[in-house]
């Protein structure tokens, strides 16, 4: 097996097509809550016509005794860019670390739901706010600056590098990046109860150095409450979850269970699994109620993936695609699937015989865990090390 080799992208907007549109704010989230917003420092803009070479310098600091600190960034090229505003790649002037900087216009009568998000969050497979601040314009329109750290590949660009040289992504990698997927997910979904709603490829960053995932662009993600209605076009077509296909409005954190599927499914067979034709998109709207719907036979998985896949990879892929959402596993569940027990190895390397990133050290994820799941997720090895290390402390 070759060691995985990417040379840095070249033209990043190829790598990120345009995300989709975020999730109008919250009605709740007035202007009368913008007090934590209203803290942060408006930004000096110089060069505001274009994007590369802008420097942007803003204050940070001075919250109970702090030292208030003016950072800069210049701007070097754009990464993302759609309706929600851009997405750049700057350099901190004054330290010289490259920051991803996401720029949207904000509406003056709300909070930002994707910054309160990144507040709540913190976990090795979620994107980080270092932190963020308002910018103008000399039309007086309001932008909000999220900086956040910047990594340099997208799971969509890694599938477009093996598809371009005709080849299959590593079993290994397949494994370690879903993995950490369903890591990131179950963390999101126990603790801050935060439901992303447009999980994709282009929404997983991957570190090529240490093949770290994290997921990223919050822009529709919500806090989901239970009986209160969301709205039912999110999530893109092809990882978007046949309950919302069909119109529903009460859905749960399943839905993305249902696009970690799809996106499993992808990296096995290198491509999208299942493409439907608009024709058969516009088929599923519900409201053609008395749309007799035809009865196509399910094809059976073994015959969707190649006779090598190896069927813990075909039971798993069953389980996250299951029609109803309630017989989906959760992403804790996934995670001691027997497809991911390579991982589990205490002597498991990358090809390039660099060790794998680390995924054992839990957080908050295993709150309400019972005690056979945590048992089943932490390898034999960590439990004896942690043992060793309890009894030495105690």
């Amino acid at each position: 097996m070759a060691a995985f080799s990417l040379e840095p992208c070249k033209n990043f907007l190829q790598m990120i097509p345009p995300p989709c549109l975020g999730a109008p704010p919250d009605a709740s989230l007035r202007s009368d809550q913008m007090q934590t917003d209203k803290e942060m420092p408006q930004a000096i803009i110089m060069n505001n016509n274009t994007v590369n070479g802008h420097i942007i310098s803003t204050t940070i600091g001075g919250k109970n005794g702090e030292t208030k600190q003016i950072i800069s960034y210049m701007a070097e090229r754009v990464v993302g860019n759609g309706s929600f505003g851009i997405v750049f790649q700057a350099k901190c002037l004054e330290t010289g670390e490259t920051v991803a900087i996401k720029k949207v216009l904000q509406d003056r009568r709300y909070k930002n739901r994707e910054l309160q998000l990144l507040r709540l969050m913190d976990h090795p497979n979620v994107i980080s706010l270092k932190h963020c601040f308002f910018s103008t314009t000399s039309n007086d329109e309001l932008f909000l600056n999220l900086v956040m750290e910047y990594v340099p590949e997208t799971m969509h660009g890694i599938l477009k590098h093996y598809n371009s040289i005709h080849q299959r992504l590593p079993l290994i990698y397949v494994k370690l990046y879903t993995y950490q997927i369903f890591r990131g997910l179950a963390y999101m979904h126990t603790v801050p109860q935060v439901c992303h709603r447009d999980l994709k490829p282009q929404n997983l960053l991957v570190d090529p150095l240490t093949h770290q995932v994290k997921i990223c662009d919050f822009g529709s993600a919500k806090v989901l409450v239970k009986g209160e209605a969301n709205i039912s076009y999110i999530c893109s077509r092809y990882y978007r979850a046949p309950e919302l296909i069909f119109g529903a409005t009460e859905y749960t954190t399943s839905i993305d269970i249902w696009s970690a599927g799809c996106i499993l499914a992808e990296l096995l067979l290198g491509q999208i699994l299942g493409t439907p034709t608009r024709e058969e998109i516009r088929c599923m709207n519900p409201n053609y109620l008395d749309f007799r719907f035809p009865q196509i036979k399910a094809r059976p998985w073994h015959k969707i993936f190649h006779k090598r896949m190896p069927p813990e990879a075909i039971d798993l892929a069953s389980r996250l695609l299951q029609y109803s959402p309630s017989l989906r596993c959760t992403a804790l569940e996934a995670m001691t699937h027997p497809f991911f027990d390579e991982l589990r190895e205490p002597n498991v390397r990358l090809p390039n015989g660099r060790p794998l990133p680390h995924l054992f050290n839990f957080k908050q994820e295993l709150t309400g865990a019972s005690p056979e799941l945590i048992y089943g997720l932490i390898p034999a090895h960590i439990r004896r090390q942690n043992s060793i290390m309890h009894a030495v402390g105690g």
